[in-house]
Parts: structure tokens; sequence; C-alpha cells
């Protein structure tokens, strides 16, 4: 491993980045550090203006080149039980510790190291790096980005999406969409229950619906054996309703959410349960007029489905130095550059999800050593006019 990336990742976890709050103090040391090295570089600011992500450039602009991806925001770390500072890069044996060690500073830090080193280089195709935010929080900072990158990325030949996948180069993962369901009944005292419609009384009705909707999904759904849970799944999170105790409550919230096999459209998935709310209001409306449920989507990214004898796929697993690839349960924004911007895209990066959103996150050195040598072996190939694939 390189001095230069255990230098970066320290200088990168000490950036207090937890999704929602700001990057922009990661973001400016990032864009003065690729400047420097002679990187052409575009900010996309958020919306609301606290974050922003960053795209760069080093090489040849006519050329297809490749680019390498990584998200700068981490998990909050309030009510985990850490050892040591989250946000002080500490080494003990032959780990580094920190938030955002494994999810996913390390790779962002070998990002830049690999840029320092094609700094130096003759490049015959480009080196192009992004920068996200807020992906933790369902991809949304990506999803926002998204239709500035075709002109500033042009049409490269691969992407490298460098989440922990412990070095293997992974094909695909599920898609995703998250929802708020609002169920609308009627108020009233608690003595007087029967006589009012309750609100939360209808989302536990949804919640049965669900239930019997992800049965029908493990039962009869399309099946994909690479993953953990091989069939798309319903999960719900979230719920809040009720003001006390002798109140019939009007007003209740669940958040759900859909992950879906690539074989398995989530819209689909969507239908259904929106189905099930309809029946669900129907059967009440008749004595309740008021009762309503209203569904909203808030976030969405697709799965990602590399085929497995694809020229990106072989060319990864060259540049990794690894034989035979593998699938992930959880979700990236690998489906945004491979099924939105046509780019073949693999995930591949150092640590394990094991040890990430975790009190005394690590990332094993090794793994840091595993990925610089791996982009090294990318800048050489630029370098040298055979990038692949």
């Amino acid at each position: 491993m390189s001095a230069r990336t255990l230098d970066l990742l320290d200088r990168l976890v000490a950036f207090p980045t937890e999704s929602g709050s700001g990057n922009l103090d990661l973001v400016a040391f990032a864009e003065e550090f690729l400047r420097a090295r002679g990187a052409i570089t575009e900010r996309l600011p958020s919306p609301d203006g606290a974050k922003a992500g960053l795209v760069a450039r080093l090489g040849p602009a006519e050329r297809p080149g490749v680019v390498l991806s990584g998200h700068t925001d981490v998990v909050p770390v309030a009510g985990q039980d850490w050892t040591s500072d989250p946000f002080t890069l500490r080494r003990a044996g032959d780990r580094v510790y920190g938030r955002g060690t494994t999810d996913m500073k390390g790779f962002v830090a070998a990002m830049l190291a690999a840029a320092d080193r094609a700094a130096a280089r003759s490049l015959s195709e480009p080196l192009k790096l992004v920068l996200s935010y807020d992906e933790e929080v369902g991809c949304k900072g990506l999803r926002e980005m998204l239709e500035a990158l075709p002109a500033l990325l042009g049409a490269p030949r691969a992407c490298i999406v460098g989440e922990p996948t412990s070095m293997q180069v992974a094909l695909g993962h599920k898609g995703k969409a998250a929802y708020r369901a609002r169920f609308h009944g009627t108020g009233g005292h608690s003595a007087m229950a029967p006589m009012h419609l309750n609100a939360l009384h209808m989302a536990a009705d949804f919640i049965q619906g669900l239930r019997a909707l992800q049965a029908e999904l493990a039962e009869t759904g399309a099946q994909d054996a690479h993953f953990a849970v091989p069939h798309s799944t319903i999960h719900a999170g979230t719920l809040a309703g009720g003001h006390a105790l002798n109140i019939v409550p009007d007003d209740t919230r669940l958040g759900y959410e859909i992950r879906a096999v690539p074989q398995e459209a989530i819209s689909g998935i969507a239908s259904r349960v929106q189905a099930v709310a309809d029946e669900i209001a129907d059967r009440y409306r008749a004595r309740f007029p008021e009762a309503a449920i209203t569904i909203e989507e808030t976030t969405r990214y697709p799965g990602l489905s590399t085929d497995a004898g694809s020229p990106v796929a072989g060319w990864a697993q060259a540049l990794a130095g690894q034989k035979g690839t593998c699938h992930v349960d959880f979700g990236t924004e690998a489906g945004f550059f491979a099924g939105e911007l046509g780019i073949p895209t693999v995930v591949c990066g150092p640590g394990s999800m094991d040890q990430g959103h975790k009190p005394d996150e690590f990332v094993a050195l090794a793994q840091l050593d595993a990925c610089d040598t791996m982009l090294t072996r990318l800048v050489d190939r630029l370098s040298e006019g055979e990038p692949g694939p």
C-alpha cells in the first residue's frame, strides 16, 4: 500500500461527512488536490447548495478512458460505541479504523492516489473520477448529478464503483425503491373508538398486505441464486402515528422499501402494493368517506446486472488479479452508470461491508494494498494505450 493512499485516507476520514450533512470541505480538498496535478474538474452542487459532487479528468479529452467512482458521505456515528474518535484515523496492527475506512473513503483515497500517479505519466486515454454525495440515503446525490454526467464523461470504456467487495469483482445487485405511505382516518375520543376510523388499524392492514405480497414473491416471484435472499423483498421499516392513548389516531405514516432482483421490475411490485392500498381504502370508504391511503416514492436506484461473459467482467478480473466474480446484497450507484449512462460497470473495492456502518469500522491494510495494485495496473494500461475492455 502506498504511503500516499494512507495519508489521503487520514485526511478524508477527518471530514465528518455524515449523510445529510455537508461535504463541501472534502470536495474542496479533493478538487485542490486534483487541480494541482493538472486535472480538469467540475463541481456539481446539490439543489440546496450544502453538498456537491465532483467530476475530474486527467488525460486527453477526445478519448473514452475509464471512470472510477466513489461516494463521499458516511453513515452517522450517533448512538454507536466507538473505542476512539471515529473521525480520526487510528492504525492498530494490520488495520486502520475510522468512519468510512471501508464504506467507502478507502477507495476514494486510492482513487486520488491513482490520480497522483497518473499525473506523472503520459496518458493515452483519460482517467476520469466521479465523487458523489448522499449515497447512503438512497443514492440521492448521483441521481441529482445524473443529468450533467453525459457531457462531462462522454462514453467511457468502463466504470469501476469502489464499494467494499473484498476486492472481488461484483457484477450485480438488487435495485431499490423507498416509499412513504400515509393513512387518513377519522379522529375522536377512544371511548367512542368503534365510531371512528383508526389510521393505525389501516396501517396494520396494509402491513399484513405487504407480508402477504412478500410471501408470494418468495414463492412465485423471480429467483436469482447469486443473492443471499434470492428473491425480491418488501420491508416495512418505520411506523408513526397517534398522539395519546385516549385519542383515535386519524393520521399514520409508514416507511417501506422494495428491493428487486434484476429479473423483476420494481414498478411491477409497486403496482401490486398500490392495489393492496386501494383495496383497504375502498373497504373502509363505504362507512368512512374520508378513508384514504396515499403513497409517495422517496428514493429509487436501479439494480446492476453485468454479464459474466462480458468484456468488462474479464477486464476487471485481470486488473484486480482475481478469478471469478460475485454479486453483492447491498445497493450501489453502479446501476446508474450501467443502466442510465450505458457504461459497462462493475463494483470492486477494498474492505468488506461486514465492517461498514458499525462502530470501530476498519479496513485491512492488505485490502488497500490490493486496491492500489489494481489501480496502478489501470494507470499503466491508460498510459500504454491498452485500457480495455
